[in-house]
């Protein structure tokens, strides 16, 4: 492992807005009024890396708490120094696997959830590693409340294509379909925040997909 990352790994150790593995588990029900101390909706980003979106969200809905999600602190590392420098106390970063999420949240304490550009995954053997399999999603309609909306931007074609048959296939309810966000209608300001991946794939002018979906 690089000096830089090692360095990085010690220093979220020391960010208040950073919760590592079990350390998470403390908050499960209670995220608003145990961390937040306040009695605002949560939303997740799911395989958030350097917490773009989350601090963007954040700064932009000063009334909600915003939790990035991943797994890789060197990454996380980026947003949570950004939003203690910035003094955006409405977020959090949680490092834990994903595949752990329901050891965090309890039914219906999640209001909204974002998936901005995750490992899509592509190979057959590996359909269960997609954040937008049944898998995950079992998960994900355990702890989101009633109505609460999915939220998936991705660059990749076949993962669009894959969640788009998965939302039809489980009778889910589709609010927004796009391939090509960024001429379509639905591009406002909050899907217009761009993470760094995005920023690359847009300079090689690849398609920006989005889906919005919900359990009800």
């Amino acid at each position: 492992m690089g000096k830089d990352k090692l360095k990085r790994f010690a220093e979220i150790d020391t960010f208040s807005n950073v919760l590592q593995l079990d350390a998470g588990k403390a908050y499960k029900g209670s995220w608003n009024t145990a961390f937040f101390k306040n009695s605002n909706p949560v939303v997740l980003e799911l395989a958030c890396g350097k917490g773009e979106y989350t601090v963007n969200l954040a700064t932009m809905f000063p009334g909600k708490n915003f939790i990035g999600v991943d797994y890789k602190g060197n990454r996380i590392w980026r947003g949570a120094k950004t939003a203690l420098e910035e003094g955006v106390d409405n977020v959090a970063f949680l490092r834990i696997q994903i595949e752990t999420i329901l050891d965090y949240f309890l039914a219906g304490e999640v209001d909204e959830i974002w998936i901005t550009f995750p490992d899509p995954q592509p190979q057959i053997s590996r359909e269960k590693k997609r954040l937008t399999s049944p898998r995950f999603l079992d998960k994900y309609k355990l702890i989101l409340k009633p109505g609460g909306h999915i939220n998936l931007k991705t660059d990749n074609d076949g993962l669009h294509v894959y969640t788009a048959e998965k939302i039809a296939e489980t009778a889910l309810k589709l609010h927004v379909k796009t391939e090509d966000l960024y001429h379509s209608e639905y591009a406002n300001e909050v899907l217009s925040i761009k993470t760094y991946y995005e920023k690359k794939y847009l300079k090689d002018n690849k398609n920006i997909n989005y889906l919005k979906f919900s359990f009800s």
